[in-house]
């Protein structure tokens, strides 16, 4: 039976019968700049969407295959409080220009960036990051506790850098 849920909601995380448990983290802000500049950063995974990586968390990124938006690959290493973790994500986009998807194609966890236009004054951009994952035993509850806060602070991290580079794409 699986319960709805997961951090970044009010409800508690999703677990399996199996004891699978299901983690989900998201942050999000608005950005003064059209939502188009905006998505084309993040898309673009060989020059715009690394450069906006917290480097104090993220080695370099390398395009394995394509370099924007949907087919492309990508490998890079993550450090969140442990020893650093080599990741290889390939990229897809389920609705083009509005939702770009990294899936961890080791672990399965899937990063999604949903971007839309947001009411208001001028063009603004409502961003949201959002990554997903099932664990279970010691290690998923070690991670459903410490993982959420740290992925936040990286996220929070990461939409800022984005609305710095949106913003003077637009200048």
């Amino acid at each position: 039976m699986w319960l709805e849920g997961g951090f970044g909601s009010n409800l508690p995380p999703t677990i399996s019968g199996r004891g699978v448990m299901r983690v989900e983290v998201s942050e999000g802000t608005v950005i003064d700049a059209k939502a188009e500049t905006v998505y084309r950063i993040l898309a673009d995974y060989r020059v715009s969407h690394p450069a906006i990586l917290p480097r104090r968390y993220f080695g370099p990124l390398t395009v394995e295959r394509g370099g924007v938006g949907a087919g492309t690959v990508i490998a890079f290493e993550v450090r969140l409080g442990g020893p650093a973790r080599r990741v290889r994500a390939e990229i897809t986009e389920p609705e083009p220009g509005r939702r770009l998807v990294e899936t961890d194609l080791d672990r399965g966890s899937v990063t999604t960036f949903e971007v839309a236009p947001a009411t208001g004054a001028g063009p603004r951009a409502s961003v949201t990051i959002r990554t997903a994952w099932d664990t279970s035993g010691l290690r998923g509850l070690v991670e459903r506790l410490l993982a959420p806060p740290m992925l936040r602070r990286v996220y929070r991290e990461e939409l800022a850098n984005l609305a710095a580079a949106a913003v003077a794409a637009e200048r």
